[in-house]
């Protein structure tokens, strides 16, 4: 049963989602990535899988797809 850790709502959906990761202070963008989404605010949550999959991409078993620039703000 699915349980969400951000809001502790019990329904969710299957879905794709985006995310950016921090490596080595560097963004990284995975895009498409199959998740658990709370049906309330949106947290996705991946498989045991899924994570094993993104952090061997992202360290180095797999090329970028592309490359993009990206707008940066600093909430101050």
């Amino acid at each position: 049963m699915f349980h969400c850790h951000a809001c502790g709502f019990t329904e969710a959906k299957e879905g794709f989602v985006n995310e950016v990761f921090q490596i080595d202070d560097k963004p990284v963008l995975v895009e498409h990535i199959p998740a658990t989404v709370c049906s309330r605010c949106s947290e996705p949550v991946f498989s045991r899988e899924t994570t094993e999959k993104i952090r061997r991409m992202v360290h180095g078993e797999a090329k970028p797809e592309k490359t993009i620039s990206m707008d940066v703000f600093a909430f101050v």
